[in-house]
């Protein structure tokens, strides 16, 4: 194992950069400010970058300090929990990232079954949109977005997804659309993280020319389905992943749903290893189940 700097500098390191203030953060570990900043010269040091700059305005993260924090956090607040678990007693713990769209309209409401399910399992969710880094031990299971290269890694696809534009009810009453090429001249929503852009399904249809410009962009695609709903733009996003909002009436097709791009883009990720593990085998087969279903 790569030499590890010492933890208490991590600490520090954790504490100023989620506080943003050298004094918040010594009052917070019950260390004087001196302390702290002693504490982050020597984490300095030993990475050999700078992780913040200081002005008059306060203390920011630097840009290797702001890679350094996505991943050193997710490790201590992993050991954090795990911590908290021995403390308490309690057994069966599993640690599963999500993307944070896929946690909040998709793995929430379907955790209530889980537990029913698997009541003696203890779930501690976490969502970002980084991977897990199983080599700091942030995750026993990581459900991924994206083009599934991650080699040394049990991979599992959930399910196939069809991905077609989407507006509220309202929007599409208002602007009666007929012709994917009509799109060019209404307000688009971007996902900036999605895998299929305005310009891939378009060239489904025949339409070689890219939108000129987005009405608005995010990279959540959650937050590209919650302005949908307000009304503001169409949106190309998965029926799988909105389903609550199109079972609810909130969102709807704009067009066909047979001219849906289909793929599959979430998978479920972990270590051979892991996969020893009861509540590791428990979880992946309920979510292999609720996938069926989806």
């Amino acid at each position: 194992m790569a030499r590890l700097p010492p933890l208490p500098t991590l600490i520090a390191f954790e504490a100023v950069a989620r506080r943003r203030s050298f004094a918040l953060a010594a009052a917070e570990l019950a260390l004087t400010p001196s302390a702290v900043s002693h504490q982050i010269a020597r984490l300095e040091d030993f990475l050999g970058v700078k992780l913040f700059e200081r002005s008059a305005q306060g203390v920011q993260l630097s840009a290797a300090g702001e890679g350094y924090l996505r991943r050193v956090g997710g490790a201590l607040g992993a050991i954090g929990a795990a911590t908290d678990d021995v403390r308490q007693g309690v057994r069966n713990s599993l640690y599963v990232h999500a993307s944070p769209s896929f946690a909040s309209l998709w793995l929430m409401p379907r955790l209530a079954s889980f537990a029913q399910e698997c009541p003696g399992i203890s779930l501690f969710l976490s969502a970002s949109p980084t991977h897990s880094d199983f080599a700091l031990g942030q995750a026993d299971i990581d459900i991924r977005y994206g083009v599934p290269h991650w080699p040394d890694l049990v991979v599992r696809p959930l399910f196939q997804e069809q991905i077609l534009p989407l507006a509220s009810p309202a929007f599409i009453a208002r602007h009666r659309l007929r012709q994917p090429e009509e799109l060019l001249h209404t307000p688009l929503i971007q996902s900036t993280v999605s895998l299929v852009q305005w310009s891939d399904w378009l060239a489904t249809r025949g339409v070689t020319q890219a939108p000129e410009r987005f009405a608005l962009r995010f990279d959540r695609a959650q937050l590209a389905m919650d302005a949908a709903v307000q009304g503001l733009g169409v949106a190309l996003e998965s029926a799988t992943i909105a389903a609550s909002h199109l079972a609810e009436g909130r969102l709807a097709p704009v067009f066909d749903p047979l001219w849906a791009v289909s793929l599959q883009a979430h998978f479920l990720v972990h270590p051979a290893r892991h996969g020893k593990r009861p509540e590791v085998e428990s979880f992946c087969g309920w979510m292999m189940g609720q996938a069926q279903g989806a």
